[in-house]
């Protein structure tokens, strides 16, 4: 059986990613739009009702008119952008979490992906929430450093331009007011209290990257040392294909070591009294379009592993 699919947004790096991840697929049919007929709404709606799956890579505002878009009661949404990730109406698109997460993917017809930042930062405190090691009320500082494919066609014209500013060579703190959009999602998906101290960097590397969190043992709800954490992460995540826990002893870890891949590495570094716990992905693939590629498997009842890079 060959499924329809469409990608609304396939011009972009995250649609591209999902294209070239989907177009030499024997079980699925891509729908093709015209590239004059991109932004053509009756053009869209068309293709959106006539896909089994339709894959939004649209900006907040472009994603939400989308949706309205549907007639046809079969047709199953992913958005790829912020605008449903804490809306109760839609699947969190990171199965690991939980059982309930799985099966909310697998029986929902609209699924939102997981921001890239997000992903690394729910996938190392949700469980810890979860588990009761720290309390929903806890503020946690997070530092996220990323490629620059993330900000877009914009921002990667800007960093390969031959003639560019001479600051795009050094990392470059944004996010400065913490009014990241991927605040309200890491609040809401853990069940924080608090939204938490976010700071997020962007770095002259295309893509991949390492979300770090500290922890310290004397703020633990249960205490743990360093090597009782790196057990619970190993056996958290133990089943898991898509994200799995590595032992490291290293000294330098780098950010791009996953590009091309559709997979998250956990990290536990530090010592019994100070803990940094760390996820490293590509913000493309576990954190975008391999995130999306992936519950669409899961959405039409496929091997998640299809078509991916693992």
């Amino acid at each position: 059986m060959k499924y329809k699919v469409f990608i609304d947004g396939q011009e972009g790096t995250t649609g591209l990613r999902i294209l070239e991840r989907l177009k030499n697929r024997s079980d699925i049919e891509l729908l093709s739009i015209d590239s004059d007929l991109r932004k053509d709404k009756d053009e869209r709606q068309k293709l959106i009702n006539l896909s089994d799956l339709t894959i939004l890579c649209l900006p907040d505002v472009a994603s939400r008119e989308a949706v309205t878009l549907v007639t046809n009661p079969n047709t199953k949404i992913i958005d790829a952008s912020t605008a449903f990730r804490t809306s109760s109406d839609w699947a969190y698109g990171l199965p690991e979490l939980s059982k309930k997460h799985l099966d909310n993917i697998k029986t929902s017809k609209r699924v939102c992906v997981p921001g890239c930042h997000a992903s690394g930062f729910v996938s190392l405190v949700y469980p810890l929430i979860q588990n009761n090691i720290i309390e929903k009320s806890d503020i946690i500082s997070c530092v996220s450093v990323t490629g620059y494919s993330g900000g877009g066609k914009k921002m990667i014209a800007e960093y390969e331009d031959d003639s560019r500013d001479v600051e795009l060579s050094s990392p470059r703190q944004y996010g400065l007011t913490q009014m990241h959009k991927h605040l309200p999602e890491m609040k809401a998906i853990c069940g924080l209290e608090n939204e938490p101290i976010f700071i997020p960097i962007v770095g002259d590397h295309y893509c991949g990257m390492i979300v770090n969190i500290t922890l310290h043992q004397k703020n633990m709800k249960t205490k743990k040392t360093i090597e009782e954490m790196k057990n619970f992460y190993r056996s958290y995540y133990s089943n898991q294909k898509f994200i799995k826990y590595i032992e490291r002893n290293d000294s330098f870890l780098a950010c791009n070591t996953l590009e091309g891949k559709d997979f998250m590495e956990i990290f536990v570094f530090g010592n019994d009294e100070r803990m940094t716990l760390t996820a490293r992905l590509d913000n493309l693939g576990k954190g975008a379009s391999g995130a999306a590629v992936q519950c669409m498997n899961i959405m039409l009842g496929l091997d998640p592993t299809i078509g991916l890079v693992l």
